[in-house]
């Protein structure tokens, strides 16, 4: 989404209008408030807010399964490793570092 001038607004401002700021944003618009003419935090509507999260742990999950398929690949294609050895390696590893 494009922001337009208005939905920029400094943190005194909003501070003076967040009534109305409010009802902007809950009839589907969003702000960025700055602070210190830098980009501080955004408002939006809890809609969207929540749109996103589900959307994010969505995207948590098939990262999870392609994680979960390319190690079911590994095991199918012989690329594996007894664990105990493996972390045997990784801490002989980080003990030579320090």
């Amino acid at each position: 989404m494009a922001f337009s001038a208005k939905d920029v607004i400094p943190l005194s401002q909003a501070r003076a209008n967040l009534s109305e700021l409010a009802d902007e944003v809950s009839a589907g618009a969003e702000k960025i408030i700055t602070k210190n003419g830098e980009s501080y935090v955004a408002m939006i509507g809890v809609d969207k807010l929540d749109r996103f999260h589900r959307l994010e742990k969505a995207r948590i999950h098939l990262e999870l399964l392609a994680q979960a398929e390319a190690g079911l690949a590994d095991v199918k294609a012989g690329r594996v490793r007894d664990a105990r050895e493996a972390i045997a390696e990784l801490k002989k590893r980080r003990a030579e570092r320090q």
